[in-house]
């Protein structure tokens, strides 16, 4: 016979269900509904070889990550070759289920999974005046890619989710990299590297010598990277990007965001990325998202960075000339279908 203590602990149990599944219910009845994409298969020369692909999955970004999911499998010539790596925020796995439901029912036929990452624990390394002013822990799940993935995943293709690609993903996946190095992405070396770290960090000699021994260092957006997991584990470099996080902690040493403790670890040790693959800023500036135009080049991928995204600024019926080339990838019913 159930005591009365079992009675409570069973009922409490029930009500933490109940309201577990009204609260997916409810996330679900507020996500956005987003069409079914066309399959696409692969062309007869295709090996098989798996590329694997890395995106952070949230609700606020899902309309681009749904877009340029689209994009990787439509200019893909081996689709069925891709596997899609996405990392949620463990605190929230209501959110996580309603994601995963969205990515399988307009992506019937992906290879996908969704990893949790402990955000709330990353939290505590991000300082207080990040934290407050843009970053969020999400934007950090990057820098545990190694661990969070199998074992068996040896080289991924970590992507934002505010681009869309128009080549072949399979072409950047396979760049050269030296024996010494981890990432592979586009340099900017005409960008003021400085400006990155703080007086402070500048003026410190044990702090400022970080970068001797290396070539020039430039900047790089992580936003598009090849990273190799197998010589990322061998190195530990998770822990020595949160070595350069709790520094900052205790003294600031560089401008807010999760990129400089990538510039610190990296920097001048990057495997070479034509910039085609990176034609990013096509958001505008962090801080009016002025329109701006393409780079001179050719283009494989193209990365709203910066304020403006191209799904708001098509709803608010104010685009930029390049959001034209976004919209065809947008996968979300409108009003007037959902009418229909």
């Amino acid at each position: 016979m159930p005591t009365a203590s079992s009675t409570k602990w069973s009922s409490l149990i029930c009500i933490l269900v109940f309201f577990s599944a009204i609260s997916t219910s409810y996330a679900a009845t507020m996500a956005p509904r987003f069409k079914e994409a066309p399959k696409f298969d692969n062309s007869p020369n295709c090996s098989d070889h798996v590329v694997h692909i890395a995106m952070a999955l949230d609700v606020t970004y899902l309309r681009g990550s749904m877009a340029a999911i689209l994009s990787v499998l439509q200019h893909s010539s081996c689709p069925e070759n891709v596997f899609f790596h996405f990392v949620s925020a463990a605190s929230q796995p209501s959110s996580a289920s309603v994601l995963h439901l969205t990515i399988y029912t307009s992506f019937p036929y992906l290879k996908f999974q969704i990893y949790p990452f402990h955000d709330l624990t990353v939290a505590g390394l991000i300082s207080s005046s990040i934290r407050t002013a843009l970053d969020c822990p999400l934007n950090y799940a990057r820098n545990y890619l190694p661990s969070l993935l199998p074992p068996s995943v040896r080289k991924v293709v970590y992507l934002d989710s505010d681009l869309v690609l128009v080549d072949d993903i399979a072409q950047l996946a396979a760049t050269p990299m030296s024996s010494d190095q981890v990432l592979a992405a586009p340099e900017y070396c005409n960008a003021n590297f400085t400006t990155y770290f703080t007086p402070t960090f500048w003026s410190n000699p044990s702090l400022s010598l970080t970068f001797a021994g290396r070539r020039k260092p430039c900047y790089f957006n992580t936003g598009v990277m090849v990273i190799d997991l197998e010589r990322w584990r061998a190195g530990d470099y998770t822990r020595k990007i949160e070595e350069w996080m709790e520094l900052q902690k205790r003294m600031r040493i560089y401008e807010l965001g999760s990129l400089p403790p990538f510039l610190l670890v990296f920097a001048g040790n990057i495997a070479p990325v034509d910039h085609r693959w990176n034609q990013h800023g096509l958001g505008g500036d962090n801080f009016r998202g002025l329109c701006r135009d393409l780079h001179p080049g050719p283009v494989s991928l193209l990365h709203w960075s910066g304020k403006g995204k191209p799904w708001v600024r098509l709803d608010a019926n104010r685009p930029c000339p390049l959001d034209a080339l976004w919209a065809p990838y947008d996968l979300q019913e409108t009003p007037f279908a959902l009418d229909a």
